[in-house]
């Protein structure tokens, strides 16, 4: 199979992917428009191959001594009922520390996912990353059959799992009280929900997320990070709507656009992944909560 360099693969590849990643179009039609693609040495294995994730080279190794896992169960119940979800907190933890829900995208609690929740523990905090398909069995382990799974749920469920999960963190006996969250695609559209829904929140960090609507955006009640691929056209088109009424209500934000890159671009796993602009986003949204919730 040819070895195919980012550099060689046309935008219209990554578009194509984004389209069926977020349900735009079937599996079926996914592989013929990729097949366009598939020249010379390039074939459609080798395509497909290359726009999936790859979940061999986490950031944190799971083995990694500076903080310790766990999954968990809690209740949720004007949600799924009981939701499992990967607890982690920094190892030989003494005081108490800030905590962050970290929401994962539209396939469940997959290995990229978990990965996030350690990092929040090597940085310091005390993080539970919940799986809104729990109700449904789980993530099943690969990312097509866990998208076709969260479009079973109600997305209006699955935002009540979420805050019953700050609410888990917040009463857990090594939080300080104050918590945040931090979400990835329709993670980020949770995170900014949650905003809007949760008086006590302390901080959200919503990455590439749908924004709430103009009546819902006026009632957000804490401090926003928002992250933005500059390549996302999809998603920023409802930046401009979104920032005139946060201004117009002095909401606290601050949003960042990374140029040249795709939605995804924090996910390790997809050839999306662009280490440099993930590797800023990540050192600004940690700053972020340990500004408001030290």
């Amino acid at each position: 199979m040819a070895i195919i360099k980012r550099e060689d693969i046309s935008q219209e590849v990554f578009d194509l992917y984004d389209d069926y990643a977020h349900n735009k179009i079937d599996r079926r039609v996914f592989l013929e428009r990729l097949s366009v693609f598939a020249v010379g040495a390039i074939t459609l294995p080798s395509l497909l191959s290359f726009v999936q994730p790859n979940y061999e080279n986490p950031t944190v190794p799971v083995d990694d001594d500076r903080f310790a896992s766990e999954y968990i169960t809690y209740e949720s119940s004007k949600g799924g009922g009981e939701i499992k979800g990967l607890l982690s907190k920094p190892a030989h933890l003494t005081d108490k520390v800030p905590g962050i829900v970290v929401v994962h995208e539209n396939r469940g609690l997959n290995p990229y996912v978990e990965d996030v929740g350690r990092q929040g523990a090597v940085d310091g905090f005390i993080t539970l990353a919940p799986d809104a398909l729990t109700p449904l069995g789980g993530y099943p382990g690969n990312d097509d059959e866990g998208r076709a799974m969260q479009s079973k749920r109600d997305r209006l469920e699955m935002l009540e799992d979420f805050i019953a999960a700050y609410h888990y963190v917040k009463n857990h006996e090594n939080c300080n009280g104050n918590v945040g969250v931090v979400g990835f695609c329709f993670g980020g559209w949770v995170a900014n929900m949650m905003a809007v829904q949760l008086p006590g929140l302390g901080a959200a960090v919503p990455f590439y997320g749908r924004q709430p609507d103009k009546e819902q955006a006026a009632e957000v009640k804490a401090p926003l990070l928002l992250q933005y691929a500059g390549l996302d056209e999809r998603v920023n088109a409802g930046w401009p709507e979104y920032k005139e009424v946060l201004e117009s209500n002095n909401i606290e934000h601050t949003a960042y656009f990374y140029e040249g890159v795709n939605h995804g671009f924090h996910n390790y796993s997809t050839p999306r992944y662009d280490k440099a602009a993930a590797d800023l986003a990540w050192s600004r949204t940690i700053d972020f909560f340990k500004k408001h919730l030290s």
